[in-house]
């Protein structure tokens, strides 16, 4: 294949017009493209990033077979791709002069596109960010059931809210979040989107916390999922994520997914005895060296 196979775009709603309905035709696998571009669209690119934001797809015959963006955090985000694919991205992007700090991307996709980015031009990847992508099939709420139920978080929680979610963060080493959190910048964060859920013990006090985003191209992602060290343990975490799923089918998801650490043992069980199966694994890499374009994050 050819490099100038993939088609450049600079507008989010003339890229959505051509590639929207390769987006949502695989909406579990392509969960955080579909978030992330739909967050675009409606919030809009401040006049600042626009030079730095930046999406293309791969297209023959009227079909589109694969999709990148660059948001102005930095990293390239893409759907899967083959080696040769990969390959000829790099070498468009290289020859446009456009410097990604990173890729995020299912495993082979992104070691791809790590490697050929490296032959490229000479940045070596260096793995940062891993997870196992999960989708949930039939929904089974984990035994046995602790006592309690589900809330629907209103305005008056969102101080909990905020500091459960930089906890989380803090446990995770989300270094961004922790520092738009600290800055007053909640609705800059990933988080500022989400519907969030506690699970309260019978007198009425949170105990574990999941979150939702909203339905997109049919699908719906629980992220995240946190409960406080002194409280784990305890089941509460399997039952706030049932919550949340099964008001994610209620709401009319077709598709379900999160995320897990794929070294944590206990949430990788947690989450399949809740029904969700594994789809595939997932790998973020830096690029060192070179010299980052505006609104790049190193």
């Amino acid at each position: 294949m050819r490099p100038d196979d993939w088609q450049l775009a600079y507008d989010v709603d003339d890229f959505l017009a051509r590639a929207g309905d390769f987006l949502r035709s695989r909406p579990a696998l392509h969960n955080t493209p579909l978030t992330d571009i739909e967050k675009l669209r409606t919030r809009g690119v401040r006049a600042h990033d626009a030079e730095a934001t930046v999406f293309g797809r791969l297209e023959s015959g009227g079909q589109v077979h694969a999709i990148f963006y660059r948001t102005p955090r930095g990293h390239l985000s893409i759907t899967p791709l083959s080696a040769e694919q990969s390959d000829a991205l790099a070498t468009r992007l290289a020859a446009l002069g456009h410097s990604p700090s990173g890729v995020i991307a299912d495993h082979d996709t992104a070691t791809a596109f790590a490697d050929a980015w490296q032959r490229h031009t000479g940045r070596a990847p260096t793995p940062f960010w891993r997870a196992r992508l999960y989708r949930l099939g039939a929904l089974t709420s984990p035994q046995p059931r602790p006592a309690g139920h589900g809330r629907i978080v209103d305005g008056t929680d969102r101080e909990q809210v905020v500091r459960w979610c930089r906890e989380f963060c803090v446990d995770v080493e989300e270094q961004a979040s922790i520092e738009l959190i600290d800055a007053g910048s909640w609705a800059d964060s990933r988080f500022g989107d989400r519907h969030f859920t506690f699970w309260e013990t019978p007198d009425g006090i949170p105990v574990s916390m999941a979150a939702s985003t909203s339905i997109v191209g049919g699908m719906i992602r629980v992220d995240p999922v946190y409960t406080p060290v002194r409280l784990r343990g305890r089941g509460y975490a399997g039952a706030v994520t049932a919550e949340v799923s099964r008001a994610a089918l209620a709401a009319g998801a077709t598709d379900v997914v999160l995320f897990t650490d794929p070294a944590n043992t206990t949430s990788n069980a947690l989450y399949q005895r809740t029904g969700y199966v594994r789809i595939a694994d997932f790998t973020g890499y830096r690029f060192s060296c070179g010299t980052p374009e505006a609104g790049e994050e190193q």
